[in-house]
């Protein structure tokens, strides 16, 4: 292998025989035995010998092309030649190095091209006329070859020729986890097997198999990290037991002011029996924007401080924690619970002082932000901890909250935890629940609460701006109120748009519209005569809740914001959202973002105001258009999306799959769920006799995500 090759591996990531063995083909391709030229398919890899017959240099610069037109005697009629073009782009100094009468042996794809066929900018190689008839003479077989993942400078073709001679005995250095036996009951190959088929098959059958060998490893080996973590959960810490009584739900319900939906009656009942036992409680509940996850969120914090113990609630904003903190203690407002805010923007006074009333036990209930999981914190007594949009903290965040727990000031308990109840506006699809979120059992509230008006929402290109303004001045002076949102706050400043559900922003030019400039528009424009304001994550806290008081209040018609607002802000009242450069937000902030309208009885509008130039972009719009639903959304978002992105570190910390697509593979999945919850069962810890490299494998894959690295 040359300097060239090697470096330009490198920059693929492969470093060794190992990399070099996992840089797996993205595709295969058949490259059909050579044909004559009147044999040639189009649309399928072939090669051919002929002649040239004529050559051309079409276009001038940069866009010059060469023509090529190749012949040989395959034609039916004696009196014609069976013909291929060749089309040679930017290429036009092959010209000095072709001429008429040359025989070449070319390989590409020839398409269709007026009567005839053409290949473009196929690969050949000159044949000398003495050597002409050996190569006619030459057999070949068709071969079914890999298409790598390549790099400039370094193609397929060449990944293939430096692989090739290697698979054999790289393969065989493989040690297999899974022994003969538990392969045979699947009907799996060796591992070696496995990776030889993938770099040097035979045919569809063979990648085939290789395939279905390393997807179910990939989905095994995750599920064995999630049922280990979930076995070690339940085997080794202890939650304190919060029986339920007639009394205690009675207590509760008096609490609520309004009537529980079913689902949530449903919800809240199956966390009252996780509860009640000492095991720990790992509950993910699960629903769309406005469907009462918070009310449920507050009967389990309840259950706590009926039985003298603490609860908490972490958000990932301080926007977010200031809305719980302030629902909460208005639904609470004449009872006895003792309710904190913890945010990192308090003063440091303040801070002191409800640290030490949480930690005497003086506050029964915490919302706060991951300020809650710093060292300073430690609670008198916590027994249920809630986090809201889980996907936007990280595993350690989460463990961090987890050790928190242990009665009377045990902050660092040993086998002490508090329940964790975990939340999220965000539907995620079963496969995903099933394959991410293994280790928790998932609670879904289906339907909104009854009285909620349908929105309507509505795509206008960028020229219609100032009619959507105007419309919108005309529904403030009919007593509506509504938000603008906007990507930026300032010109050039950083986007707070994302196109993905986990927060992560979006890496595109710097959005048109922002803060700033628009309200100065506005202000002087279509509604100069509207009481605008503007609310943003720069903002000090005490002028953000100033500002949310005066705007439930409807002391302000309009707010200008960015996507601070997208979650936790209720204002029945508030009937349109506009969202300006849409197409730079992802689908499920879109959604969220839409679920700031649609809280009253009025009906609502969202107005997504793009001009998408990808076409995701336009199908994440149309998808917005076309449906209301949070789980419809979310499917479409990954039908646009991929597996890839929804798998990947964006979305939970997991390495991404290279074979397996849960989306697709769901009866390996299923396969993968049901065996490893029987190995666990029967091996927690995975130290048995044999085990060993699966656990050796299993912790470099998934140990530091799924925070299993230590378990044992």
């Amino acid at each position: 292998m040359s300097k060239h090759a090697a470096d330009k591996l490198m920059s693929l990531g492969v470093t060794n025989l190992a990399t070099l063995l996992t840089h797996l083909p993205h595709r295969h391709e058949w490259i059909r035995a050579r044909a004559t030229l009147d044999d040639l398919v189009p649309g399928v890899i072939g090669s051919a010998i002929g002649q040239i017959s004529a050559i051309k240099v079409a276009g001038y610069g940069r866009k010059a092309r060469l023509q090529v037109v190749l012949i040989d005697d395959s034609a039916p009629n004696a009196l014609q030649h069976g013909r291929l073009d060749l089309v040679f782009f930017n290429q036009a100094f092959l010209a000095k190095k072709l001429e008429p009468g040359m025989y070449l042996n070319v390989q590409g794809t020839p398409k269709t091209y007026g009567p005839g066929l053409q290949m473009a900018n196929p690969k050949f190689t000159i044949i000398k006329q003495e050597e002409l008839e050996q190569h006619l003479a030459t057999d070949q077989d068709d071969e079914y070859r890999p298409v790598y993942p390549a790099t400039d400078g370094l193609t397929s073709l060449e990944i293939h020729e430096i692989i090739k001679p290697l698979i054999e005995e790289a393969s065989q250095l493989l040690e297999d986890h899974l022994n003969e036996d538990y392969r045979n009951e699947r009907a799996l190959p060796t591992l070696a097997e496995a990776y030889r088929m993938l770099h040097a098959p035979i045919d569809e059958d063979e990648v085939s198999s290789a395939k279905r060998r390393l997807a179910y490893d990939e989905l095994l080996l995750l599920q064995l990290g999630v049922h280990m973590k979930r076995a070690h959960l339940r085997s080794t810490l202890q939650s304190p037991a919060l029986p339920t009584s007639q009394e205690i739900d009675d207590r509760i319900a008096a609490r609520i002011p309004f009537t529980l939906t079913a689902d949530q009656k449903q919800v809240s009942d199956e966390i009252a029996r996780d509860l009640s036992f000492t095991t720990p409680t790992n509950r993910l509940i699960q629903g769309d924007v406005g469907s009462g996850k918070t009310v449920v969120a507050v009967t389990a914090m309840l259950r706590a401080i009926a039985h003298g113990h603490q609860a908490a609630l972490m958000a990932p904003t301080e926007l977010l924690a200031e809305q719980h903190y302030l629902s909460i203690s208005d639904m609470l407002r004449d009872s006895s619970t003792r309710i904190a805010l913890l945010t990192g923007s308090m003063p440091a006074d303040q801070r002191s002082e409800t640290l030490a009333l949480i930690e005497s036990g003086e506050i029964d209930l915490v919302v706060g932000t991951h300020s809650l999981v710093s060292d300073a914190v430690a609670f008198h007594s916590l027994a249920v901890a809630i986090i809201d949009e889980q996907h936007r903290f990280g595993v350690e965040q989460r463990a961090k909250l987890r050790v928190k727990g242990g009665v009377k000031g045990g902050a660092e308990s040993s086998n002490e935890t508090p329940h964790v109840i975990v939340m999220t506006a965000t539907p995620i699809p079963r496969t995903i629940g099933l394959t991410i979120f293994g280790d928790l059992d998932i609670s879904t509230i289906t339907h909104l609460p009854k009285g909620r008006k349908p929105i309507t929402t509505k795509l206008v290109t960028p020229d219609k701006r100032s009619t959507v303004y105007h419309w919108l001045n005309e529904k403030i002076k009919q007593g509506q109120q509504a938000y603008i949102v906007v990507p930026a706050i300032e010109p050039g400043g950083k986007t707070t748009a994302t196109l993905h559900s986990d927060g992560t922003t979006y890496g595109g030019k710097s959005p048109t519209r922002n803060l700033r400039e628009l309200q100065k528009e506005l202000e002087s424009g279509e509604l100069h005569d509207v009481k605008l304001a503007a609310m943003h994550g720069k903002l000090k806290r005490d002028t953000r809740e100033r500002i949310m008081h005066r705007f439930r209040n409807h002391d302000i018609d309009c707010l200008i914001a960015t996507t601070v607002i997208e979650v936790g802000v209720d204002v029945p009242n508030a009937c349109v959202i506009v969202i300006e450069d849409a197409d730079r937000f992802g689908l499920a902030q879109l959604h969220q973002l839409r679920g700031r309208v649609g809280r009253g009885d009025q009906p609502s509008v969202c107005v997504l105001v793009a001009d998408p130039k990808t076409e995701d972009g336009k199908r994440r719009l149309e998808a917005m258009v076309e449906s209301t639903s949070g789980f419809i959304l979310a499917q479409r978002d990954l039908e646009i999306r991929g597996p890839g992105d929804v798998f990947g570190t964006r979305q939970s910390g997991m390495p991404p799959f290279k074979v397996a697509n849960p989306l697709e593979d769901h009866d390996l999945l299923n396969m993968a769920r049901r065996d490893a919850a029987n190995w666990i069962e029967h091996s927690p810890m995975l130290e048995n006799q044999g085990e060993t490299l699966i656990r050796r494998r299993l912790l470099k894959a998934h140990g530091q995500w799924l925070g299993v690295g230590d378990v044992g």
